[in-house]
């Protein structure tokens, strides 16, 4: 069953409090941010408390990341804890090339190898923040088999590109479209950029619905109100549900039947109907909306 990442929340890693009350939020992911959400002094004590937060807590399903600081700027020693700890994903900042993902993934195995975790079982993620790294995006994709989804960072993005974020954002677009097609073409997740005005949620909620019709799986987010518009617009509805279970219900009455032609309510199914269908019970799952075997 595919793993939901709606809302992947960002959490200050020097914060104690929310550190350990992040999993009651409600998003599918939480991200313990190492590098620009904490001061410089902080960052060994950041690392420690992400380190016991991570060993000793108890996040439940939620997925735990954490986003590590430029191998040059105590990367490596994030990735020393991290593992160790037992993060779920580490998400690398400011992903240019695929060489990034291969020199991050070699650190990754050889503390692996020495702690005695599973090789490969510590998950990868990258941000990708500039030109150069949206026109290489495919390769980045595809560059690991432990790479679980690669995300938009926009401020550092639109800076490059010498510009600003606007409401409309049509600024983002080819970076979304790349990343989006760059994650689908390595079958792996498409995370969009984190929406900076927490006060405007209708803002917020035309972003979401515009970014989940492209194709995304989800958005970072930075505060918790923000969570439930994000999981309301990338869960299924009640109509979706019903009408992929009645596709699924009309391709075993047209088996049953020995028929190869397949209809509902007078409309031929084709396979990208199936298929959507399928995705649409299988999210479902995942929200526990639905069990499999419902027709």
């Amino acid at each position: 069953m595919e793993r939901l990442r709606r809302a992947m929340m960002f959490l200050p890693a020097s914060n104690p409090g929310m550190l350990r009350d992040a999993y009651i939020y409600g998003a599918d992911s939480i991200m313990f941010d190492l590098e620009d959400s904490v001061s410089l002094k902080e960052k060994d004590t950041s690392r420690f408390l992400v380190y016991q937060a991570v060993k000793t807590l108890d996040y439940g399903d939620t997925e735990t990341v954490v986003r590590i600081n430029s191998l040059d700027a105590g990367g490596r020693d994030d990735i020393q804890a991290m593992v160790r700890a037992g993060i779920d994903v580490i998400r690398l900042p400011k992903t240019e090339t695929a060489q990034d993902i291969i020199e991050i993934e070699e650190i990754i195995e050889e503390v692996e190898r020495q702690c005695g975790r599973e090789v490969g079982s510590t998950k990868m993620m990258a941000a990708i923040e500039s030109a150069v790294g949206v026109l290489n995006a495919v390769d980045i994709a595809k560059a690991s088999d432990r790479l679980i989804g690669i995300a938009l960072g926009a401020e550092d993005y639109v800076t490059n590109l010498h510009t600003k974020r606007s409401p409309e954002g049509q600024e983002l677009y080819f970076a979304r479209s790349m990343i989006l097609h760059a994650a689908r073409a390595a079958g792996i997740a498409a995370l969009d950029t984190v929406y900076s005005d927490v006060n405007n949620e209708e803002g917020l909620r035309k972003e979401v619905e515009i970014i989940k019709q492209l194709g995304f799986d989800g958005k970072s987010v930075i505060n918790p109100r923000q969570i439930p518009i994000v999981n309301d617009v990338f869960t299924p509805t009640e109509a979706e549900i019903e009408n992929a279970k009645n596709v699924i219900h009309a391709i075993e009455e047209a088996k049953a039947k020995g028929s190869g032609v397949i209809a509902l309510n007078g409309k031929m199914i084709d396979k990208p109907i199936v298929q959507r269908a399928k995705r649409v019970l299988m999210l479902a799952e995942a929200a526990n909306l639905y069990r499999k075997g419902e027709v």
